[in-house]
């Protein structure tokens, strides 16, 4: 059994400066970024590299249709792409950096070879996803209703970059939902089948950084989080090594029809499903490292281990207010659908839960969010 893979150089660099200097990005480059993120860090720098702004392609997450226009549009020749922005950007670049990318859904269905041919640079703005350091691409695939992963070596980054500075004009709201997602990615891993004391290493250290970072937050408000950022950027990329090596489970699973179908953030998502899925391990299976896990947590949060959850809870309602399912739109009907679509396309993610969740028990987690 494999205890960890790590496949990217990581690398961390005060400024952006450093970095494009550092890596000599030029006119063999195609750099994939935001506007804004460009314009702001790199434009004065006066680069030849050939640059793609993402939402010249649409906003929100990435997907099938995204890719398919971007691939069409890459005009020059070029040698590496650089991908500069959050876990969207970072997985759209996964995909250009293979020999053959179209039809996207060929490749996610595996009708296409996936084979690397670009070198891959991966520089996150955010402090979530873990994207830098891990071999899987997620799109929401518009014909089908729901996201879907892609998950292959060939598409590891050769150089996954860490530049704290890229961080500073986070919006809160923007900051909130990918540092959750990164403790769901860091909870996860540790509570897979395929975790190992290795990955756990990794996800325990990332849980214990975010969370101290929420209370620090919660007691002095949220300009606290500004001297943390570089913390919080650490904890991303430690719970992306985790579930790199480890998997993500049913709260992802859970959490991709609603992302697809009424555009919630995903951290967002994976919140609204992430200690509902929590408690019903525990009504199936309360010891092993579910037990380990929630006394970790029971003890940064300064509680007794039975009210774990419930201190949880209040934490990550400081910072994203938890809504129902149908503050979003969603109907009654798609409680049912959705049980569905996840059975359906997410068996890849379901195979890492801590105890199985039949179709009852997904139906259950649904209704009781709605």
């Amino acid at each position: 059994m494999k205890e960890l893979v790590v496949m990217p150089t990581i690398y961390k660099y005060l400024s952006s400066k450093d970095f494009a200097k550092d890596f000599k990005l030029g006119k063999d480059d195609l750099v994939i970024v935001s506007e804004k993120t460009y314009k702001q860090y790199f434009e004065h720098l006066n680069l030849e590299c050939n640059v793609i702004y993402k939402r010249q392609y649409g906003s929100g997450e990435p997907s099938d249709d995204m890719v398919e226009a971007i691939y069409k549009d890459i005009k020059n020749d070029f040698n590496r792409v650089v991908a500069i922005g959050g876990g969207g950007v970072l997985d759209i670049a996964k995909l250009l950096a293979l020999k053959d990318v179209t039809p996207v859904t060929d490749l996610f269905d595996g009708k296409i070879k996936v084979k690397k041919e670009k070198n891959l640079i991966l520089v996150p703005t955010t402090c979530g996803t873990g994207s830098e350091v891990t071999n899987i691409s997620i799109l929401a695939l518009k014909d089908r209703g729901t996201k879907k992963g892609l998950a292959s070596d060939e598409m590891f980054a050769d150089s996954a970059v860490l530049i704290p500075e890229l961080l500073n004009d986070l919006p809160f709201n923007v900051f909130a939902t990918s540092s959750i997602d990164a403790l769901i990615h860091a909870v996860e891993s540790n509570l897979s089948p395929k975790s190992s004391f290795t990955t756990k290493l990794f996800g325990y250290k990332a849980i214990e950084i975010i969370l101290e970072g929420y209370k620090k937050i919660t007691a002095e408000g949220i300009e606290a989080r500004i001297p943390l950022l570089e913390d919080f950027l650490i904890a991303s990329t430690y719970a992306g090594i985790a579930f790199g090596n480890a998997g993500c489970a049913a709260v992802h699973a859970l959490s991709y029809p609603l992302g697809a179908t009424y555009h919630v953030p995903h951290g967002e998502s994976n919140y609204l499903m992430f200690t509902e899925v929590m408690k019903n391990y525990m009504e199936i299976r309360a010891d092993g490292e579910i037990a380990v896990l929630n006394r970790f947590i029971a003890d940064i949060l300064n509680c007794e281990i039975v009210y774990v959850y419930e201190e949880l809870e209040k934490l990550l309602n400081n910072i994203i207010p938890k809504k129902k399912l149908r503050e979003y739109g969603m109907t009654e009907t798609k409680i049912m659908e959705f049980t569905e679509s996840v059975l359906a396309n997410q068996g890849r993610l379901l195979a890492n839960n801590y105890v199985e969740l039949d179709k009852n028990r997904i139906y259950k987690i649904y209704r009781e969010l709605y």
